[in-house]
């Protein structure tokens, strides 16, 4: 279950949401420095981060049905558009990059999803996900948008990729420091968080992940369709038979 559109801009307008933008904006970065050229697509609410790719040749963003739309950016042209999860409203091949930020813990078509990402991703494409830590502390908050929905443990999410043709590359951490609205506990977060990223990962706040587009998933996929087709037990009796007559016609297989 998605969380109300106007809750996620508010959590993000106050001092905590400020500091979650800023601590993963950065760990983004880390992963993507320079997209120039690209068009990059963000999916969920991943508006307060798409900012960063000032360089890069267009950049927009998909807020699901369930969770509702605001208008974004604040001034100049819309980039934003509301649309279901299982109907991406892009040609095939047509993105860079995707961003999916409060969209894969909440979303009820998983695996709908995931193909429309893979659908509308080039062959060279790249995708981070965004998801609540199972073990981190701020999935057991409501208090914050990454206590909604199903947190992911590391594994769980590289599963999770692997079994949507996507092969998880790189991975980071962030969300060190407790959902808290404290002033002095925020000012405290540059240091927080590199601490926990060199020791204490496994507590993150937020798991990321960038994968990449598994091209030949889905010829592999039908090979093994087919093959299992052709060997069930209704097809057995056939090729019993087909094999019985070849032998009969293989001189080899006669008496002298």
């Amino acid at each position: 279950m998605y969380s109300d559109v106007l809750d996620l801009a508010d959590f993000y307008k106050g001092s905590t949401g400020q500091m979650v933008r800023r601590l993963i904006r950065r760990r983004i970065r880390a992963l993507w420095p320079d997209l120039a050229g690209m068009r990059v697509l963000g999916i969920g609410y991943a508006t307060p981060y798409l900012g960063l790719f000032k360089e890069a040749e267009r950049v927009m963003a998909v807020m699901p049905a369930g969770q509702g739309v605001i208008a974004w950016p604040r001034s100049g042209p819309g980039l934003v558009a509301l649309a279901e999860e299982a109907e991406l409203p892009f040609p095939d091949m047509s993105v860079d990059r995707v961003l999916l930020i409060h969209g894969l813990e909440c979303t009820e078509e998983l695996r709908p999803l995931m193909r429309e990402i893979w659908r509308v991703m080039g062959g060279g494409g790249r995708l981070i996900t965004v998801a609540p830590n199972r073990r981190g502390i701020w999935a057991r908050s409501d208090r914050t948008p990454f206590g909604m929905g199903s947190p992911f443990s590391p594994s769980q999410l590289k599963r999770t990729l692997r079994a949507n043709m996507f092969v998880p590359e790189r991975e980071d951490y962030a969300l060190f420091l407790p959902p808290t609205e404290s002033r002095f506990l925020l000012a405290s977060a540059g240091p927080v968080e590199e601490l926990g990223r060199r020791w204490f990962r496994a507590i993150a706040g937020v798991h990321m992940i960038e994968a990449s587009k598994q091209i030949y998933a889905n010829a592999g996929r039908v090979k093994q369709k087919e093959r299992h087709r052709l060997l069930s037990p209704a097809a057995q009796p056939v090729f019993g038979r087909i094999a019985a007559e070849r032998r009969q016609g293989d001189p080899e297989t006669k008496e002298d």
